[in-house]
């Protein structure tokens, strides 16, 4: 590729463009990596690292309220946001540091600058630069999507800004009933925030299990969370530092902050990419991609949330290294979707890998449901009102445990680990013949005998 100023030049220096950068050194490209902003992407930036941060430091005042029924007299405590905030932007700036110096070791060079396409192989940087490349990587990730424009909308605020709030609202109005939304739902309720979610469906969480979602609510309506569902906000007034939304449903909620986590949308504005030819998925309106991450032109690639697939940063870096294999390394890496553990950071926290329920039963004819409720240990000294909720679905044909879903403290950590059982098609008999570590909550996972629910599939007349 002597003919290109570079093998591969990477648009985005998030967790996947990161890891395709360094991957594909180390396999001798010549690599030039662009980010607009900072390094590290949304995870790091403004993602997962900080709002798992703040779920640590919100979680606090649950540990000092349950300390008493273990005998610990604990003088009355305070919270200080801004020194949270700061400290959080410390670890960020350090995270941010680290990333810098992996790819400037792993050889790639780092241009701090937005890039835009001038055709399939050619790059213009914002200083003015061109640079050509053999091979291109987008990896430009996703922003929040507000949603249709409504009076008002200028006052909300995103999981962006979130993280930046000079004070800890009083009162906050969050609308939307996914991941983001829930989990800055329970972080300021942790705080001591009046907190009202507002979600237009029939009930938070979609796409989930039944049961996870209606049990994530009653634990949240328990912690004094709001929810209000089947209604959005249709309009925000400001009224000096306090703010009015007004609902679809005719009621108003009165806040300190609105924000709004309904969703994000690929960043693929403004890139030149129909300079390139690429192609954008009309379903979903990310970057259109094959099995291997290729767009519509053969040397252009895109992974992560910019191809609006499932966004979620662990998918991103294993598309990143599957390209820079793939294209550099001469070894073909088809990455599976099939199967990704995921988690919810809640409070209480969920984690899930596989199908759930109503998905299993539309895939096979007879489905085996194994669930308990029970309250944990903890909970019997501490005094505290929460249950812990674990659910197996199983193919009752070949025995395979074909999903699992836990809410609880500690799910994320036991799905992380239920996830290679389900990848590796481990059956029932194989979790009942796992002996079970006790005292803990996830023994219950292997100490379900008995169904609680066994649906057969009736053929079609």
């Amino acid at each position: 590729m002597a003919e290109f100023d570079v093998d591969l030049f990477v648009i985005g220096g998030g967790s996947g463009g990161v890891r395709a950068a360094r991957i594909a050194a180390g396999h001798g490209a010549r690599v030039m990596i662009a980010e607009e902003y900072r390094m590290g992407g949304t995870c790091v930036i403004r993602g997962c690292v900080p709002k798992k941060l703040m779920v640590y430091a919100s979680h606090i005042q649950h540990e000092i309220e349950d300390a008493a029924g273990f005998g610990w007299t604990i003088p009355q405590a305070t919270f200080d946001w801004p020194t949270l905030i700061a400290n959080k932007d410390r670890e960020i700036a350090r995270l941010e540091a680290a990333y810098t110096a992996n790819v400037e070791k792993s050889g790639a060079r780092i241009a701090k600058t937005r890039v835009v396409f001038e055709d399939p192989h050619t790059l213009r940087l914002a200083t003015g630069e061109a640079v050509t490349a053999g091979y291109v990587l987008i990896a430009t990730g996703g922003a929040p999507n507000h949603g249709q424009a409504i009076p008002g909308i200028e006052h909300v605020i995103s999981s962006n800004e979130v993280f930046h709030l000079e004070t800890l609202p009083k009162r906050i109005v969050i609308q939307g009933g996914g991941y983001i939304a829930l989990e800055f739902a329970c972080i300021f309720a942790g705080f001591g925030t009046d907190v009202t979610l507002i979600y237009r469906g029939e009930n938070i969480l979609r796409g989930f299990d039944e049961d996870v979602r209606s049990h994530v609510r009653a634990e949240m309506e328990k912690e004094g969370i709001t929810i209000l569902t089947g209604c959005t906000v249709n309009k925000v007034d400001r009224h000096g530092k306090e703010f009015t939304s007004h609902l679809s449903n005719g009621s108003s909620v009165a806040s300190d902050q609105v924000m709004f986590a309904i969703g994000r949308h690929p960043n693929v504005a403004n890139l030149g990419l129909e300079k390139a030819g690429v192609a954008i998925n009309p379903e979903n309106g990310g970057i259109a991609v094959d099995h291997f991450s290729k767009t519509s032109v053969d040397n252009i690639y895109a992974i992560g949330d910019v191809t609006h697939r499932i966004n979620l940063t662990p998918v991103a870096i294993r598309e990143g290294h599957a390209f820079a294999d793939t294209v550099f390394g001469k070894q073909q890496v088809r990455v599976d979707h099939a199967n990704i553990p995921t988690a919810v950071f809640s409070q209480p926290e969920v984690g899930t890998v596989g199908l759930t329920e109503t998905q299993a039963r539309v895939e096979f004819s007879h489905v085996d449901i194994y669930k308990a409720s029970f309250r944990p240990m903890k909970a019997t000294m501490s005094g505290r009102d929460t249950r812990v909720l674990m659910k197996l679905v199983v193919d009752a044909t070949t025995d395979r445990v074909v999903g699992c879903h836990i809410v609880g403290d500690g799910a994320a950590e036991m799905v992380q680990l239920l996830g290679i059982a389900v990848k590796m098609k481990a059956t029932k008999a194989d979790f009942d013949a796992t002996m079970a570590l006790h005292p803990t909550a996830a023994e219950e996972l292997v100490t379900m005998r008995t169904p609680t629910a066994r649906h057969v599939r009736q053929a079609a007349e």
